[in-house]
């Protein structure tokens, strides 16, 4: 049976990311984190994301690093619960040296989110979802 899920990135610099993610909010697990990795929790189901020096990500997949400047490996979508928070979460990502590129808006008529990029150019979707409005829609 499968306990637990976990996302693996690479990253450049694990110190200036584990404060990036500090900034945003997000639990740094430091007790699993060694010098070419840290770990994240997020949320309320505790999900896990692993950063990992690149050097250490390369040698762990045996596998070249997407360009996040040219292409997108994944899109990690995290909620909100509110219209503000989404916003607040784009005002920290920007100030801790994220870029965003989805302003916050609405869509669909019950969704409201936004889209910024980590100092390492990974995507970060965060959603608001009111559910409420989902069946008007």
């Amino acid at each position: 049976m499968i306990k637990d899920f976990w996302i693996n990135l690479p990253v450049e610099n694990i110190d200036q990311s584990i404060e990036f993610y500090r900034n945003l909010g997000f639990t740094i697990n430091k007790s699993h984190g060694q010098s070419d990795q840290a770990q994240l929790i997020i949320g309320d189901q505790q999900a896990n994301v692993m950063l990992f020096h690149e050097a250490a990500f390369k040698n762990f997949t045996s596998h070249e690093i997407v360009d996040t400047k040219q292409a997108t490996e994944v899109l990690l979508s995290i909620s909100a619960e509110s219209r503000e928070e989404v916003d607040e979460l784009a005002n920290k990502a920007v100030k801790a040296g994220g870029k965003i590129f989805g302003e916050p808006a609405e869509h669909q008529g019950w969704m409201y989110g936004c889209g910024f990029t980590d100092l390492d150019g990974h995507r970060w979707n965060v959603l608001y979802m009111d559910m409420s409005k989902m069946a008007n829609a």
